[in-house]
Order: structure tokens, then sequence, then C-alpha cells
């Protein structure tokens, strides 16, 4: 088996494994989500909120992004993991002294006396947090990603299992402190069984790292402040209702990016680092994996705007029927967001972190004027349209870059996804059609069923003319065929029959 079938084997089970391993954390998230919201008051989550917002923003100013320099190092020595471990360490405990440094101002600042303490405590997690194992990188470097999920897993069943019990016994926040504390002690000592690998202090490669690393860094908080701005400019403009609708709705928006296309890409990144010295072979695995993000971001994210009407007031309840109309426009920007995301780790793959964080600063100030004068002149839904419109401006600016970098033709990346955005528009024609006389004021139970019969429609319609068009084509390689190579073996295993040829 050759070299570059191993690599796209490799990333297809990669991609696999990285839904697997979202797939369980969502789920073991949804469940603890449950089981507190019975056992723990609103003021105990909010006192976490306060002191875990800040967490955050310390670590997305010092993550200096080690583990995507290593991946893409292909000649990484020990020098290279010993000082992105060392880097780590110190920029943990630079966040853990901030952190037990900040506790009593934080808490004076909010007028939470025991926010102090639940501060001093993550400070301490923080701190501990910075001696994982840098081996367990390998694991994605050299795409072992079952090694991976097991060890995603274990870390998240450790914060599972140590908050749900002690809810139950304490009944306060601090069941939700030690569960971020078992969590990341378990990483590390996870990360250390998991792996062989033994870090030890060294800087010996700080400049050759920290040459990649800042352009990361740089990125990261262009995209903190592209993300969080709406907070800033919507609670001030318009309130904290309206901030809230506007949140819930982005998030709900952004699940195509956020649940199927950001696991896939942290697959394939490594394997677009393996095949740099292959130009041929790295555009046509990411012609491929962009084919396959079409065709399932595209009409999921689609799907959500089409169908806002019937499963908000099902989900969410009537408190929220404002958010359907944020829904509907910022689900068509996630669509966006997620066709082109993946071009992300190419620019990664081939060292142009420079790039990448030009992106982001671009994305940043196209974001926050829109924002002002939209939130200023319509309101809460003005901000949904400043977010379609930035992703929209992204676009043309990623993929002209994208194209010159792969020596690619916007032809050839129009053929890889021209099936779904045909498929989609026929889809969108059908549901509307469906739905056009459908209101929010139906009962819950009619709601349920039309959602029923328009979800089924909107699926069967686009895989319908999906297919069809693949067929006309001549079935050329692309998303559809990967899929019907694996689905067909399956139905065929269901119906009992002896293995065939594949379709394609």
């Amino acid at each position: 088996m050759s070299k570059v079938t191993q690599v796209g084997q490799k990333m297809a089970s990669g991609s696999i494994w990285m839904l697997l391993f979202i797939a369980t954390e969502r789920s073991l998230g949804l469940i603890s989500t449950i089981i507190l919201a019975r056992l723990l008051l609103p003021e105990d989550f909010g006192l976490m909120a306060m002191a875990t917002s800040l967490v955050f923003i310390l670590e997305l100013f010092a993550n200096l992004n080690m583990d995507t320099v290593l991946i893409r190092e292909a000649r990484a020595e020990r020098r290279h993991y010993d000082t992105a471990w060392t880097f780590n360490v110190l920029m943990a405990t630079t966040i853990g002294l901030l952190l037990a440094g900040l506790a009593r101002p934080t808490a004076a600042f909010y007028d939470e006396p025991a926010l102090e303490q639940v501060m001093y405590v993550l400070a301490l997690a923080a701190f501990v947090q910075g001696f994982q194992n840098i081996g367990v990188v390998a694991f994605r470097k050299e795409m072992e990603f079952r090694k991976e999920f097991r060890f995603l897993t274990g870390k998240k069943l450790a914060g599972f299992l140590t908050t749900i019990p002690l809810a139950f016994l304490w009944g306060n926040y601090w069941a939700l402190v030690a569960g971020i504390v078992a969590l990341r002690i378990a990483g590390v000592l996870l990360s250390y069984y998991a792996h062989p690998y033994r870090p030890r202090l060294c800087l010996a490669a700080r400049h050759e790292l920290f040459h990649f690393s800042k352009w990361l860094v740089i990125n990261n908080v262009s995209n903190f402040g592209r993300d969080r701005s709406s907070d800033f400019v919507i609670g001030r403009l318009v309130g904290s209702q309206a901030l809230g609708l506007y949140n819930i709705a982005y998030e709900i928006a952004t699940l195509p990016m956020t649940e199927l296309v950001a696991p896939v890409n942290r697959a394939v990144f490594p394997a677009y680092a393996k095949l740099l010295n292959d130009p041929a072979e790295l555009r046509r695995r990411y012609l491929q994996v962009v084919s396959m993000v079409a065709l399932v971001a595209l009409p999921a994210a689609l799907g959500i705007s089409l169908t806002a009407k019937l499963f908000v007031p099902i989900m969410l309840g009537p408190n929220w029927l404002d958010a359907i109309p944020l829904i509907q426009v910022l689900a068509i920007g996630g669509g966006i967001g997620a066709l082109q995301s993946s071009s992300w780790a190419v620019f990664l793959a081939l060292g142009h972190m420079r790039t990448v964080a030009y992106l982001g600063i671009f994305s940043l100030v196209v974001m926050v004027p829109w924002l002002l004068v939209l939130t200023a002149w319509l309101g809460v839904i003005g901000a949904a349209w400043a977010f379609l419109s930035m992703i929209v401006a992204l676009m043309f600016v990623t993929y002209t870059l994208l194209l010159r970098a792969l020596g690619l033709s916007s032809l050839a990346l129009l053929k890889t996804f021209w099936r779904p955005l045909v498929g989609i528009v026929v889809m969108a024609v059908a549901v509307q059609r469906l739905s056009a006389d459908w209101t929010v004021a139906a009962e819950l139970a009619d709601q349920a069923l039309r959602l029923t019969g328009a979800v089924g429609l909107g699926a069967t319609t686009y895989a319908g003319v999906v297919l069809l068009l693949w067929l006309l084509a001549g079935r050329p390689e692309g998303a559809e065929r990967i899929v019907l190579d694996h689905l067909w073996p399956m139905i065929r295993a269901g119906l009992g029959l002896k293995a065939q040829r594949s379709v394609s």
C-alpha cells in the first residue's frame, strides 16, 4: 500500500474518530447539564461563569499553539518537543499566578466573596494542566486517532464522573469546580500513561517554534475579538435580552461548523502536513475534503435556516420566538463559514501562519464597523447581518489566497461542490412551498408533525437531486463516491446480501 493511500485512509478514519469524540462529548455534556440543572441553583452556574470567563481569556492569550507547530514540523526532534512542553509549563505558571493575583479584585468587582476561593482553586488547576505530556501530540501527528479518542474521552469522563456525584453530595458550585480540577489532573495523568515520552525542561528550539506560534496567537486574539465583540455591542446598544437571543441563535446556527466540520479539520491537518512534498496529492485531498464538507454542511445549515420557525417553539419554547429571524440569517453565515474553514488546515500545513493571522485581523476589522453600524440601525437583527457580511467578505479573500497557494483554479474548486449547491436550491424551493402558510402559532404537536415533514422532504429532495446530478456527470471522484462506497457495503450487510463490487 502506497504512502499516499495510507494517508488517505488515516484521514478518513481520523474524521470518524473525531466525530465520534464530539458526539461523546456533547452527549456527556447534555446529560450533565440536565442533571446539574436539577441539583444546583442558577447562582451556582453564574458564579462559575464569572470565574471561567477570566480563565478562558487568559488561556486564549497564552495559548502558543505548540501542538499545531509540532504537527506541521516534519523533522521535529526531542528539542522541539521539550521546548514546546517547557513553554506550556511557563505559560501555565503565568496563568496560575495571574488568576491567584486577580482572585480578590475579581470577587470585589462582582461583589461575590465566594468567587475568591473558587479562583484560587482554578488557578491551581490551570497550573497543573501545563505539565500535560507533550508526547500526546504525536497521536495527531502520526494520525493515531483511536488513541487520541481514548485520551480525550478519558479526560472528559473524569470530569463527568467527578461533577455528578459531588453535585448530589454537596449540592453547590464546588461540584462544578471539582469537575474542572478533576478533568485537568486526569489530562496530565492520562497523558503520561497513554504515551511513553518523558519531556524535560529545554528552550533550545525556542526561536524556531515561536516564529510560527506568534502568528497563531495573533489569529487567536483576532478571532476572540471578532466573535466576542457582539457581546459588548449588542449588550450596550440593545440590551441583555437581545444579547441572550443572539448568543443562543448563534450557537444553534453554527452547529454545522462546530459539530460536523471542526472535528474533520482536526483530523485532516496532519494528513495535509504529510503531503507537503506532493502538491498534486495535497490539492486532490483538499478538494476531496471540501466536497465532503459541502455535501454535509451546506444542507444542514440551510435546513436550520428553513425550519427555524418550526423547531424554535418546540426546542426553546415561546420565550425564544424572537430568535427565529436571527437563526435564519446566522445559519447561512454558518454554512459559508463551514465551507471555507477547511482552508485553515491547508494554510497551516503549508506553513503560511502569517496568512492565517492576517485573515483573522481582516475578519475583525470588517466585523466591528459593520456590527456597530447595523446594530445601531436595525437592532439585534443588524448584528446577524453584520456576521453574514463578514463571512462573505472573508470567503472571497480566503479563497483568493488559497487558490493561489495550491495552484488551483476557481473552476476546479467550483466543480467540487456545484452539485450540493444545486441540491440546496431545489431543497429550499421544496421546503418553502411546503411551509409557505405555516405559522408559529400552531399547537406543539402540529409543529412537531410539520417539522418532521419538512425535514423529511428536504433531506429526500436534496439527496435525490445530488445523486441524480452525480450519475448524470458520470459518477466522478468526489464526496458522493466516498459516501456511497462506505454506505453501500453497510446496506448490503443489513440486507444480508453477498459482497459485490462497489457502486463506483
